[in-house]
């Protein structure tokens, strides 16, 4: 093998005119620093489709990101323009995801979810559609799952700290208080514990 040790040259094929071999390309790299200038567009369609291989993402938070990278904000919005009338950028399909991924996973009410939408720059119309798709019905028995969930990890404790510590969980998720009230009652029903309004 000729590149066996380092003290063996490499061939001439594999070194530069300076005589000395180039570094291999660096592919994280920002293609502006490379030598040519290039295309402003594809280096944004470039960030882009980074930013959408790693995770979903509304327009803004795209929008932030190519401004972050220094992006000149009529090519960001000629790009995502463009991203969008392919389908690959498309808020609608992201706060019915979001939606429905923080609602099955972490249990979020419809107020912790339009928290969630909104902080990541979807439109209040396009968050109230997709917040239409909770039903009232959905939310109660969310609730109640996630109620009984954590009754069963504090069970032996006192009775207005269970009560307390499940109401405060589900106010945390966002769930209004004549719902968590009313799911704590249920859960703890259903262990034959009774408590008055």
């Amino acid at each position: 093998m000729p590149f066996a040790d380092s003290t063996t040259p490499p061939p001439p094929w594999a070194v530069g005119s300076s005589g000395v071999a180039p570094p291999p390309p660096d592919p994280e790299a920002d293609p502006r620093t490379r030598g040519s200038e290039p295309d402003p567009h594809d280096w944004a369609r470039q960030i882009v489709l980074r930013q959408l291989t790693a995770t979903p993402r509304s327009r803004a938070q795209l929008e932030q990101a190519l401004r972050r990278k220094g992006c000149p904000d009529d090519v960001a919005a000629a790009v995502l323009d463009r991203m969008e009338e392919v389908g690959l950028v498309d808020d609608v399909a992201y706060a019915g995801m979001l939606v429905r991924s923080q609602q099955a996973g972490r249990g979020l009410a419809r107020r912790a979810l339009a928290h969630e939408l909104r902080r990541k720059g979807v439109d209040d119309d396009l968050a109230e559609a997709a917040l239409a798709t909770v039903s009232d019905e959905t939310e109660r028995a969310r609730a109640f799952e996630l109620a009984v969930r954590k009754a069963r990890s504090s069970r032996g404790q006192p009775h207005d700290k269970r009560v307390r510590s499940l109401a405060g969980m589900l106010a945390r998720k966002g769930y209004a208080p004549s719902v968590a009230y009313a799911a704590v009652r249920d859960a703890l029903a259903a262990e034959g514990i009774e408590f008055d309004d």
